[in-house]
């Protein structure tokens, strides 16, 4: 696929694409359920060793105690990145109790009684209190296994040297920042209408147990005994059996500007819905949801991405956006790879950053509602049928071949990994084109279609095939590996954390209910 690099600076409209503005910005965030040896989820507490869930900067908790949460900083470097991911897993696993393990997979297998799995806990700051609170409600919402689903974030933002020269490029004349969120939006915009290519090209969650889906209606059959699945299927993480929420299916969520996005979000998080209001904000004097809201806040809006920004303490993340424009942008959509002991690697990185500079560099038009919707409708086929070879999407209404149309996109997203590779004197975006191009040849090359194979050649359900994963991935990252600053820098911070939590508990001059108010009314 390989195109000369000045054929591409042609196609975004270039005069010029400086070596520092390869510098992107990435960082990860990465879930995955501390589970027993035999595979429960585990009901033990946050262990202490690996510092407070409230403020360790890379290791904290999702909905659950159990769910834990690692976090990179931004790096420039993919290896980097990675490296402290790897540093991260280490770290865990050498200090988890029990010989608990990480579960590979992004969904879960409850064998207990999901209603057990513990919700987690901040400690006894309002600050704290708040954010258990929010997980309660969601409980109350969605239930509990819902929201103990893993998943890849992936944070991509371009380097501050590109803007300038960028917005001097494109002829614009106001505040840089605004220029920054224009573009941004102009990159969601874009992620939106391609995004189902990464469900197909990523997606690891054809099959689930079948206990995950007890007491709901589907549509999946049955593999074994002990196994759901749909033949064709990538991601069901991303369907109606999955993190998804039929009360937010409604919304439609403008990306054409900040200002119509951040009032779409506000008025959810303002007007009530019927189901949340008779469930009620409190019983007996105890809380059950922040609000009867649609919204009880802005990152309960499920989304395959995010316009993001880093908040003050006590700010709330459409204010932070208001206030000073997009700084980055969330990918949500990922889920995680079994077959990778971080859930995610190199050659993808390559192709995501390849992808989201397309994303931002190509045309895009503003959305209207028909595309919006067209859009996902198009991503809940590919959840479920994405490897049917015959499958057609829809493109401005009309029937279009996802092969074909993936193929399209893979050579625009060229465009992209030529002029990287070229600034980097390398051929790693290219090789990671070439790899998705093969999926699209023979889906069963993708995650999915590859776990579908091993599931049914080795008779395996879905929980021994997520075992088998999750053990090898242990006894690979438990022994040793880290330097022993490292060792040092992961244990210190953990120390740190605990007293910067005793440090937020001290400085609270107000009752939780009343901070809970001023929240609300805020």
């Amino acid at each position: 696929m390989s195109k000369e690099f000045n054929e591409c600076l042609q196609r975004y409209k270039l005069p010029e694409f400086d070596v520092a503005w390869g510098e992107i910005h990435r960082g990860i965030e990465k879930e995955s359920l501390r589970v027993s040896p035999d595979g429960h989820i585990s009901l033990s507490s946050h262990p202490l060793a690996l510092g407070s869930s409230l403020t360790n900067p890379f290791i904290t908790t999702d909905f659950s105690e159990s769910l834990l949460e690692f976090i990179t900083p931004a790096y420039s470097d993919i290896d980097e990145c990675l490296k402290r991911m790897e540093d991260i897993h280490r770290f865990t696993l050498q200090n988890l109790e029990n010989n608990e393990m990480l579960w590979a997979s992004s969904m879960p297998c409850p064998l207990d009684a999901w209603e057990d799995i513990p919700i987690a806990q901040y400690g006894s700051s309002n600050v704290g209190k708040l954010k258990t609170l929010y997980r309660h409600g969601l409980s109350n919402r969605y239930g509990r296994l819902m929201q103990v689903i893993s998943g890849i974030h992936y944070n991509f933002s371009m380097p501050e040297s590109f803007w300038q020269p960028y917005a001097d490029m494109c002829g614009f004349k106001g505040k840089l920042k605004d220029f920054k969120t224009e573009k941004y939006l102009h990159l969601i915009r874009n992620f939106h209408r391609y995004s189902w290519l990464l469900i197909y090209l990523f997606g690891a969650s054809p099959a689930v147990c079948k206990c995950f889906a007890t007491g709901r209606e589907h549509t999946l059959e049955q593999l074994d005994d002990h196994t759901l699945y749909m033949p064709d299927a990538t991601c069901l993480r991303m369907g109606d059996l999955g993190y998804n929420s039929e009360a937010q299916k409604s919304l439609f969520v403008c990306y054409n500007e900040l200002d119509a996005y951040v009032d779409c979000l506000r008025e959810a998080m303002n007007t009530p819905y019927p189901e949340y209001e008779a469930i009620g904000q409190s019983i007996d004097g105890g809380h059950l949801q922040l609000n009867t809201n649609l919204l009880q806040l802005e990152n309960e809006f499920y989304s395959t991405i995010r316009p993001k920004r880093v908040v003050q303490r006590g700010q709330r993340p459409s204010e932070a956006l208001t206030q000073d424009g997009i700084e980055y942008i969330e990918v949500r959509a990922l889920d995680l790879n079994p077959y990778l002991p971080f859930g995610i690697d190199s050659e993808q990185i390559h192709f995501l950053d390849s992808f989201l500079l397309h994303c931002l560099l190509s045309e895009s038009p503003e959305c209207h509602k028909q595309e919006f919707f067209e859009v996902a409708d198009n991503l809940a086929k590919v959840v479920e049928h994405g490897r049917d070879p015959e499958l057609c999407l829809n493109l401005k209404s009309e029937p279009k071949k996802m092969r074909a149309w993936g193929n399209e996109i893979l050579a625009e997203v060229d465009n992209a990994a030529t002029m990287l590779d070229h600034i980097h004197g390398s051929t790693n975006y290219s090789n990671s084109l070439t790899a998705q191009s093969a999926k699209i040849a023979d889906s069963d090359l993708t995650p999915s279609g590859r776990i579908m194979k091993d599931m049914k050649q080795g008779d395996l359900s879905f929980f021994e095939f997520s075992m088998q994963q999750s053990r090898k991935h242990r006894d690979d990252l438990q022994n040793n590996g880290m330097s022993e600053a490292t060792v040092k820098m992961m244990t210190e911070t953990a120390a740190q954390s605990h007293k910067d939590q005793a440090d937020i508990e001290s400085l609270d001059t107000v009752g939780f209910d009343e901070y809970l108010k001023n929240w609300n009314d805020a």
